[in-house]
């Protein structure tokens, strides 16, 4: 299966970015081994653009601002004349390599250099008014096919807030849900082809819906009070796909990649994606403390999962993400579920 892909973009808009907004715990002053190590192992792994990010998201929630600008420094590196930031070969994401702009904003609020103003803002601009949508502007997922995918929604959106594009950034959420969630089970379907007008990949994949779930809870947690009326919206489809996934969540706190589909094997990185998403809506005030039962029940199954060299088993793994595994992706939620956790 092909994965995920993102692109870069400039902007007018100012970066909302806050002390506020990165300020998490510092696990230099925490006494977890497994959370060290899984940082480590993180470190470790090689990277692809959403890989790239999503870890130096995490590395900001741990307080790692240090690690994080440095992953940002070679996201410029590496970004595109179009603006794509952290693009290895010919790597077609459109939506993937935004991820990395969270930590590129916070490289310019510490350094106050100038360059990585200019990297976000090209990312920005490139998602505004390059990057290929669908008729009704919901933005595509790869360059290759005219497709919506699930993954896009913690790639592209959470950027647009932080770039102040608030209205943009629940548009595409609402783009996303309305190409691809069941009415019914209230999750989303993996991939939406526009072309054919029909679902390339029509089964409730684990890790999207994880990423539509996390995508929202940061979302939500950029919303200024006065976007009350967005925070409305947000929240419903926060709690609406949470729900749905934790319907099918196991006794033992896991789920199986095809949520619905007990045939397909057991994985870990829906657990921790929902984890986080529950401790970070409780802190917020959008999900009531009801929810921390099975959030704990979920962590601590995740946390189970970690070997001895602090890499989280059973994830949905790279580089096909097909099959039980290994992935980045799985190591930076593990971080940020826990991060999430102590913040209650």
């Amino acid at each position: 299966m092909r994965r995920r892909h993102f692109i870069a973009a400039a902007s007018m808009a100012m970066p909302v970015l806050t002390a506020g907004t990165l300020t998490r715990i510092d696990y230099d002053t925490v006494s977890d081994t497994l959370v060290s190590k899984a940082m480590l192992a993180m470190l470790s792994m090689q990277r692809m653009a959403w890989e790239q990010g999503t870890a130096s998201q995490a590395l900001i929630a741990i307080g790692r601002r240090d690690l994080a600008i440095l992953f940002a420094k070679d996201a410029m590196v590496r970004q595109t004349a179009e603006g794509r930031l952290g693009i290895l070969g010919n790597d077609p994401g459109v939506t993937d390599p935004a991820s990395n702009g969270e930590a590129v904003l916070l490289a310019w609020k510490e350094t106050g250099e100038e360059k990585y103003k200019k990297a976000a803002d090209l990312q920005y601009e490139y998602l505004k008014t390059r990057a290929p949508k669908t008729s009704d502007g919901v933005l595509h997922h790869v360059t290759y096919a005219r497709q919506v995918w699930s993954d896009a929604a913690f790639m592209a959106p959470p950027f647009l807030a932080l770039m102040g594009d608030f209205d943009e950034a629940v548009s595409q959420i609402e783009g996303f849900r309305k190409y691809l969630m069941d009415p019914d089970k209230k999750m989303y379907y993996h991939i939406w082809d526009e072309e054919k007008k029909d679902f390339a990949r029509k089964k409730f994949w684990g890790g999207g819906n994880g990423w539509t779930a996390a995508g929202i809870a940061k979302i939500i947690d950029l919303l200024p009070e006065s976007r009350e009326d967005l925070r409305g919206k947000m929240t419903i489809y926060g709690k609406e796909v949470i729900d749905g996934c934790l319907a099918y969540m196991r006794t033992d706190g896991l789920f199986h990649d095809i949520i619905d589909d007990s045939d397909s094997f057991v994985e870990t990185n829906l657990a921790q994606m929902l984890a986080f998403s529950i401790y970070s809506g409780i802190k917020a005030g959008w999900l009531g403390l009801s929810y921390k039962e099975k959030a704990d029940i979920m962590r601590l199954a995740a946390r189970a999962k970690v070997d001895d060299y602090g890499i989280v088993q059973g994830a949905c793994g790279s580089p096909g993400f097909d099959r039980s595994g290994t992935s980045t992706e799985a190591q930076a939620f593990f971080l940020m579920m826990e991060n999430a956790s102590q913040s209650l």
